[in-house]
């Protein structure tokens, strides 16, 4: 078995939207692939809704980059599929000239600077939702975000053209940071569909019972769960951290950015060094929790980590 976060889809597997299965060759044979991952959505939630169906309302805008094309979703997100993924107080913003170019700047960046990176984009990302908070509600928006029981499909709004998490905002937009939360996404996706295929926790984890992680730099947050996090999720947290540092300092090493993105580039990689080894720490503590492939896996952070 793998001893790394995968960086294919497996042939065959639940995830392979090519596969021989009824409801993908369906949707296939009627022209509306922007709708399959909701099928798979259906499989992994089963909850009886029929996602695939009420995402077939939804307009597809295909956005296509260095050969990979993406489904840039327009039109109402269905309230079935909106509640399901936490975005019932999200509505889909509309297509402009504006936001197709900072789209396709951002993906033509990782491209041509991260290949790699973008290489792990095309894998395990077809669907884009841009988002933005429906009229009248009154609470911070999201960056970005993407939910394992919605597969290939990742959610941003316009902050992600400001903000780099956890704490570095910009004042000025910029497709560099847009495709830095696209990658963190994408990367989000690649470990999802790898935790579901392979036992990395060992045998009765459960993340309603499993140890905390104090997490200091989300101290000033009032939520407890963004202050104590379970060893999933600071497993997720950890492999995106060494992508997302390795990106930011291959972006430092160019003379292309703008003072305002040095600078935030800057920032986001001082403040992500010491937490990414943290974390890593702790993870090693907490081994027992894991599986022998799992144990692996922490090996082979702990080999990148100590790269950085």
């Amino acid at each position: 078995m793998q001893t790394t976060i995968a960086t294919r889809v497996e042939p065959g597997s639940f995830f392979d939207l090519g596969r021989k299965d009824p409801t993908l060759i369906q949707l296939r044979e009627v022209g509306a692939e922007w709708a399959m991952p909701f099928a798979l959505m259906e499989r992994l939630v089963k909850s009886g809704t029929r996602y695939a169906e009420h995402a077939r309302s939804l307009r597809s805008d295909n956005v296509t980059v260095a050969g990979a094309s993406f489904d840039w979703f327009d039109a109402e997100l269905p309230g079935e599929i909106a509640s399901e993924i936490n975005l019932a107080d999200y509505e889909i913003v509309q297509h402009t000239h504006e936001r197709r170019a900072a789209l396709t700047q951002a993906l033509d960046r990782l491209s041509l600077v991260h290949p790699k990176e973008f290489a792990r984009m095309r894998e395990f990302v077809r669907g884009l939702l841009w988002v933005g908070l429906k009229p009248g509600v009154r609470m911070s928006s999201l960056t970005s975000s993407s939910d394992p029981a919605l597969p290939y499909v990742i959610v941003f709004s316009e902050k992600a053209r400001h903000h780099i998490p956890p704490n570095t905002v910009s004042p000025e937009p910029s497709h560099l940071f847009l495709a830095e939360n696209l990658l963190h996404e994408g990367t989000h996706q690649s470990i999802s569909f790898h935790v579901l295929q392979h036992q990395v926790f060992a045998d009765g984890y459960s993340s309603k019972t499993s140890p905390k992680i104090e997490i200091a730099w989300r101290a000033t947050q009032g939520v407890a769960r963004n202050q104590f996090w379970e060893i999933d999720r600071a497993f997720h947290a950890t492999c995106v951290y060494n992508q997302l540092l390795r990106f930011r300092r291959t972006e430092l090493g160019r003379d292309d950015l703008t003072p305002d993105e040095r600078a935030s580039f800057q920032s986001a990689y001082a403040e992500g060094l010491p937490a990414v080894r943290y974390l890593m720490r702790e993870l090693e503590l907490l081994s027992a929790h894991f599986s022998s492939h799992g144990v692996e896996l922490l090996a082979d952070l702990r080999r990148q980590t100590d790269q950085l």
